[in-house]
């Protein structure tokens, strides 16, 4: 493993104090970055090693906070804060602006080079970015297939891939194929994989918290995922051996 290099950044956004995971790669370079976005509950520490193994496949990496430093625990207390943060785009587009604007701002990361990876709730505000317009070479959303104001899907400018369990009751298949019927009408670059058998979040290990009905991890499909993600940086985002 090469020498990783990690530091805590607060931020404004939303009206709270951010605190987000900064993983740089060894030397001095500058390198492809990526923002990664959490899953409903925020930021933890298994998002955080997210960031870390980018930074050792060479790219800068910032896992964003979207609750103010918190990380819930009960389900609906966590479903208070974002159902109507997911029904609210200039929110969730204010929230991934701030953190895109702290990755810019790190000398290491390429501002030109920047790729968006989210998860449920992060994975809908890199897509909302995408909608924005941001200059980005790659969005990739797991579980976070939200369809967004009519027309403005035509604004994304880079490919986009997506994941989701097929026995996900938060995102059924109305949903999937809501999102598809969108991100094709506008002529974005996109794929679908449906991993058999997975329900929501499956692609996050089990913690100590209560669940929603409909939420279960899925060991071989994470793996999965986590491969296709990973390929996606590869051809669109890629790091110079």
């Amino acid at each position: 493993m090469t020498t990783v290099t990690t530091r805590s950044v607060a931020y404004p956004a939303d009206g709270l104090t951010m605190v987000g995971h900064l993983a740089l790669p060894a030397g001095a370079d500058r390198r492809p970055a990526v923002l990664i976005g959490p899953e409903g509950t925020g930021l933890n520490d298994f998002q955080r090693g997210r960031a870390d193994a980018l930074a050792d496949m060479g790219y800068v990496a910032f896992a964003f906070d979207i609750h103010g430093g918190r990380w819930f625990t009960d389900p609906e207390e966590m479903m208070a804060r974002v159902m109507p943060l997911l029904a609210d785009p200039d929110r969730m587009r204010e929230i991934g602006h701030a953190a895109l604007d702290v990755l810019r701002a790190e000398p290491r990361a390429d501002p030109g080079r920047i790729a968006v990876i989210g998860y449920g709730t992060g994975g809908a505000i890199g897509l909302e970015l995408g909608r924005d317009g941001a200059d980005l070479r790659a969005i990739g959303t797991v579980n976070g297939l939200t369809t967004g104001r009519p027309g403005e899907a035509a604004r994304i400018r880079c490919p986009v891939w997506a994941g989701v369990g097929s026995e996900d009751p938060i995102m059924p298949p109305a949903q999937r194929d809501a999102f598809a019927a969108e991100i094709l009408a506008a002529g974005v670059d996109w794929r679908l994989v449906v991993y058999g058998g997975a329900l929501h979040a499956f692609h996050h290990p089990p913690v100590n918290q209560r669940v929603r009905p409909g939420v279960g991890h899925h060991p071989v499909h994470a793996r999965r995922a986590w491969s296709d993600v990973v390929g996606l940086l590869d051809e669109c985002l890629p790091v110079a051996k």
